[in-house]
């Protein structure tokens, strides 16, 4: 017998939007749009968040093979970009 009494919504209840949609308007998902996963690191929301450790690392190797120094404070979006400029220059990476 089921519960009459349980109004917990489940996680994909979506009442506020038809098929569990957000709502926002013209956004989507799929398609032939490209690799939608590559956001210019300038659009991240936490572009301005310090580096990440993993990034941290890999520049420094980076940096290293390429012999340049970089600053320790970078933030994600920086080190995003300097990680892509030397990739290309060492040839590691795509």
């Amino acid at each position: 017998m089921a519960d009459a009494g349980n109004t917990n919504p489940g996680p994909n209840d979506g009442a506020d939007a038809p098929n569990g949609a957000t709502g926002t308007e013209g956004d989507t998902l799929g398609g032939n749009s490209g690799d939608t996963a590559v956001k210019d690191p300038d659009d991240w929301v936490t572009g301005d968040e310090p580096m990440t450790g993993a990034q941290r690392s890999y520049l420094d190797t980076l940096a290293r093979e390429a012999g340049e120094e970089l600053s320790a404070d970078l933030t994600k979006a920086e080190a995003s970009e300097h990680i892509e400029r030397l990739q290309e220059k060492t040839g590691r990476g795509k």
